[in-house]
């Protein structure tokens, strides 16, 4: 009886979305392919935990690239204020209805396909927000969590629509993201 509650609750572990390996994002725009991101729930569980929730949701559908830093980074993930066909003249100011999270810093390096959650200037501000690293930017290194790692399509994320200014605003139409699937 032990062994069958043991493998149950193994079982049961197992099927939770914080299980999940990835995301598989569809971008559509200037760019236009499939980003593949490897998530790192062993670095941070709680973020990759929203980020997986907000996907399974459908909350990213439709979600433009509101920041694109040449030579930086591009910021999407505004689920409240960022969706496309609609006014996104405030996208980057929003997030979602969940909880903004606590940080998760690693030791892992900020380099060229990294995925990083957007935050305010408090640590503990991350909500649904994140960017896919242009370039490496150690200056994040230890400040920012990190959630994955792009394994497929960083041609896409170098094709995405590039902002204009030190803050990077995309003008006219930006890039989006179609749709954000959890992949297993």
């Amino acid at each position: 009886m032990r062994k069958l509650a043991t493998t149950s609750a193994v079982f049961a572990l197992l099927g939770t979305a914080a299980m999940a390996t990835g995301l598989e994002i569809e971008v559509a725009g200037e760019a236009n392919g499939t980003i593949k991101i490897d998530l790192l729930e062993d670095v941070a569980p709680n973020h990759v935990a929203q980020i997986t929730e907000l996907a399974e949701e459908g909350a990213y559908d439709g979600v433009v690239f509101h920041r694109v830093i040449d030579g930086f980074m591009a910021q999407t993930g505004d689920v409240q204020f960022g969706k496309s066909g609609g006014d996104t003249a405030r996208a980057g100011m929003g997030g979602s209805e969940k909880p903004d999270l606590n940080a998760e810093f690693s030791d892992i390096a900020y380099e060229k396909g990294v995925v990083g959650m957007a935050r305010s200037q408090s640590p503990d501000s991350a909500n649904s927000q994140f960017f896919i690293m242009f370039d490496e930017a150690p200056f994040l290194n230890g400040q920012y969590t990190v959630v994955g790692k792009v394994t497929e399509g960083q041609d896409v994320v170098d094709a995405i629509k590039r902002g204009t200014g030190p803050n990077g605003a995309v003008v006219g139409t930006p890039d989006v993201m179609k749709t954000v699937t959890v992949t297993e």
